[in-house]
């Protein structure tokens, strides 16, 4: 194991410990669910992703766009700064991904935004207030992508859009799967 893979284990254990809810699960993405993720994205633009943690699926994100194309909103204070000494080039904000108006303000609208919020440990009405307020902010033809390890999406598509599995994602510990959400039609 790397120096560089130790030290973000142990960031987010540190972070499982004060904030289990927040966190949602024992163990941070793999690569392989990180190109899962990454996949989604299908329409040039700009990216947002929604609590990336320590950068494992930013890092699957950037295989795939410039930096100066993602936009990283994560609650974390720690966590924010090792994104930001990692990741050059990418706007990390310290803030809310379930207020986005508050966070964002006026942004532009995106070509797709990547979560790795464990929707499930929050109650339906969180998890819809924020599918529909990220759904909103997409370009034609984005998607909303969501990991969960669930045997069904987090929360259900909002109207106008639906939602699928995109992957199953077996090498990922847990293994774990990719939902989209696109807009019907």
């Amino acid at each position: 194991m790397s120096d560089t893979t130790l030290q973000d284990n142990l960031r987010f254990f540190r972070a499982l410990l004060a904030r289990p809810r927040s966190v949602g699960a024992f163990a941070p993405s793999g690569p392989h669910l990180a190109r899962a993720m990454a996949a989604q994205i299908q329409v040039d633009g700009p990216v947002l992703e929604l609590g990336p943690g320590s950068g494992s699926l930013t890092q699957g994100i950037l295989e795939r766009l410039p930096a100066s194309q993602l936009t990283c909103i994560e609650f974390d204070h720690d966590l924010c700064q090792l994104l930001k000494t990692r990741f050059h080039g990418v706007n990390v904000i310290q803030g809310d991904a379930f207020n986005l108006e508050h966070t964002l303000g006026h942004a532009e609208p995106y070509a797709a935004i990547i979560s790795g919020l464990p929707l499930l440990n929050f109650p339906m009405p969180d998890r819809q207030r924020l599918i529909e307020t990220a759904t909103a902010r997409l370009l034609p033809g984005g998607v909303f992508a969501q990991f969960s390890y669930g045997l069904k999406p987090s929360v259900p598509a909002p109207p106008g859009f639906k939602v699928a599995r995109a992957a199953m994602v077996w090498a990922n510990v847990p293994p774990a799967r990719v939902w989209a959400y696109r807009k019907a039609g």
